[in-house]
């Protein structure tokens, strides 16, 4: 090799005139820069000025000579290096090399995936209904707020002015509880109840007064009477002895004294109080009043007896004559007493009566106060119960108002964030059924995970429509994720915020960084493959990409830096020791490593290389 590599460099045109210094003129180092220009011009360019840094003086005898054997030497070089070309061009080519170098040792888990938008939500109308208005577009951008589209809100509108109406009468039964005067009239009731009560006991006082009074007269009346019927028996009895005593007779004829008689014994006591006050001798004035007046009548009636029988000319006994006169003042007198008893009776029991009835209508007022004060108590306990009550029938029509209100507003469909109409699957004058679906999210995100919610074989001869069975999709296409499954040996070696590589199949040219999100907790069943999906936050965007595009992501699992590392296929390993063959300048030659990390590209050398060695390649590896 030295030697076919050494005329080479002087068959280009090297000047020998170049080898005047001591470097080249040195009969070992000079082939050997020659050679290592032919086999690695990057190394010939590194080792030739390496010698220039010594001997730099004039030239020599001994410089002269070299020459002068250059000059016989060169042509002949030249004829064996064109002998040795035509021979070795037929032959393999020499087999590649690689650098040893610091680099970095990585490990990584690949899988394909889907990307998309960062944000996707399906949105329709909750009551469904006849499509009124589309105001939006397939790939039209909208704001938060913006309409959407409309449906027909006629019957809800209905709905809504029913519940209306019917919150108004709750409201007015309501203000009527509260601005009833219940409590003050059961209060005013009771205060007139406790009143008649008053009153009622005085009449019946008034009354049992009123009846004791009159019995008390009438019970004077008969003592009166009785005292005066008794005088009279005394008065009789010795005027029937005063008879019996001259041997007379009573006289058959009387005086008429009924009238004088009855105007002293049907008087009674003529101050009408039944007492005339005594004086002290135990008998009362009114009663010595009665003896007077009784005296005074028998004289009367004694000395008009006397005229009578002087007038007569009768010889008959004046005392004959008085019995009969007595006799019937007796009578009269009788009569009086049996009537004043029968009036003390009647008195009596008058008084009995109105007492019964004065009780009665007394226990009927007290019954009227109990009445109105039980009014009074249920009126004021009820009223905060009753308030209540109708407040609840208030709260749930409020609740039904604001519920109709809510379908009403429903039939208006706004954009719930700044996005991209991505499906849209209705048109105007079609009934859409209620919405229902709902957007698979990717772990760690708003987004959906793609695919997910569409049918994966349609019937044969329909067409998949975008979104499934939602009406609109709205997506942030502006800024994309990558959501990745990864087979559950892969997924254990994934965590967040790992580095990953992303390469597009649309975009070969296209390789974007990013990092782990989040890896899913549960496993998904994929073409029956235990799965887990990994969302991968893209950290550059690209304005190629599109929703849906399919992405290669690798996720770089460990990764160690700025280490000396040889390419994996240059290792061979044979009986537990691990080995690479160096292209060194004399030929190659097998040398023994200490590999470290083993990466999916590259291993760590920790002995056995130094930087900028060549390492052998094999082909096909």
């Amino acid at each position: 090799m030295p030697e076919t590599n050494a005329p080479s460099s002087a068959a280009q045109g090297i000047d020998p005139s170049l080898f005047d210094e001591p470097a080249a003129v040195d009969p070992v180092a000079g082939p050997v820069a020659v050679d290592t220009t032919a086999e690695s011009p990057t190394e010939v360019i590194s080792a030739v000025p390496a010698p220039r840094t010594r001997h730099r003086k004039a030239v020599t005898a001994r410089t002269e000579m070299t020459r002068r054997i250059l000059r016989i030497a060169v042509p002949t070089t030249l004829v064996a290096a064109t002998l040795v070309a035509c021979t070795t061009s037929s032959g393999p080519p020499p087999p590649p090399t690689v650098r040893v170098e610091r680099t970095s040792v990585t490990t990584a888990v690949s899988s394909s995936g889907s990307l998309t938008a960062v944000t996707s939500q399906n949105l329709g109308f909750l009551k469904g209904g006849q499509l009124k208005t589309v105001d939006v577009k397939v790939g039209q951008k909208v704001t938060a707020g913006q309409v959407l589209a409309t449906v027909d809100d006629t019957q809800l509108r209905h709905v809504l002015e029913q519940q209306q109406g019917q919150l108004a009468s709750q409201q007015a039964a309501l203000n009527r509880i509260v601005n009833a005067t219940t409590v003050t009239g059961a209060e005013n009731t009771t205060n007139q109840a406790g009143e008649i009560l008053d009153a009622t006991q005085d009449q019946a006082s008034a009354t049992v007064d009123a009846d004791d009074v009159a019995v008390e007269r009438a019970k004077k009346q008969l003592d009166f009477d009785e005292d005066a019927s008794d005088d009279i028996d005394d008065q009789l009895d010795q005027a029937e002895n005063g008879c019996d005593a001259s041997g007379g007779t009573p006289s058959s004829s009387s005086i008429d004294t009924s009238g004088l008689l009855s105007g002293i014994l049907g008087q009674s006591d003529s101050d009408g109080d039944g007492d005339g006050g005594g004086d002290g001798d135990g008998e009362s004035d009114s009663a010595k009043e009665r003896k007077k007046r009784l005296e005074a009548a028998l004289k009367a009636a004694g000395s008009l007896a006397g005229s009578l029988v002087s007038s007569s000319a009768s010889s008959s006994n004046p005392a004959c004559m008085q019995v009969a006169t007595l006799q019937s003042a007796q009578t009269q007198a009788d009569r009086q007493v049996v009537a004043s008893r029968t009036a003390l009776e009647q008195a009596e029991a008058r008084r009995d009566v109105d007492e019964a009835s004065s009780r009665v209508q007394v226990e009927n007022a007290r019954q009227g106060v109990v009445t109105a004060q039980n009014n009074l108590d249920s009126a004021q306990t009820d009223r905060p119960s009753l308030i209540a009550q109708q407040r609840g029938l208030v709260a749930v029509s409020q609740a039904a108002v604001a519920s109709a209100q809510k379908d009403v507003d429903d039939t208006v469909l706004r954009a719930t964030a700044d996005g991209t109409i991505a499906a849209l699957n209705g048109a105007v004058g079609e009934v859409l059924a209620p919405s229902a679906g709902t957007t698979p999210l990717a772990p760690g995100s708003t987004g959906a995970i793609p695919g997910a919610d569409t049918p994966t074989s349609p019937a044969a001869g329909t067409v998949s429509r975008p979104g499934g069975t939602q009406f609109l999709v709205l997506d942030n296409v502006d800024t994309f994720e990558v959501v990745v499954p990864f087979e559950e040996s892969d997924a254990v070696r994934v965590s967040p915020n790992q580095r990953v590589d992303v390469r597009f199949d649309a975009v070969p040219d296209l390789t974007l960084p990013g990092n782990v999100v989040a890896v899913s907790p549960s496993a998904s069943a994929l073409s029956g493959v235990i799965s887990y999906y990994v969302t991968v936050g893209l950290s550059q965007s690209d304005p190629r990409l599109r929703n849906g595009q399919t992405a290669q992501a690798s996720v770089v699992t460990s990764e160690l830096r700025d280490v000396l590392a040889v390419p994996n296929t240059a290792i061979r390993r044979q009986g537990g020791r691990t080995q690479v063959t160096v292209q060194r300048f004399d030929g190659q030659q097998v040398v023994d490593i200490t590999p470290g990390v083993v990466g999916d590209t590259y291993t760590q050398v920790l002995s056995g290389l130094s930087a900028g060695d060549e390492v052998v390649v094999p082909n096909g590896r």
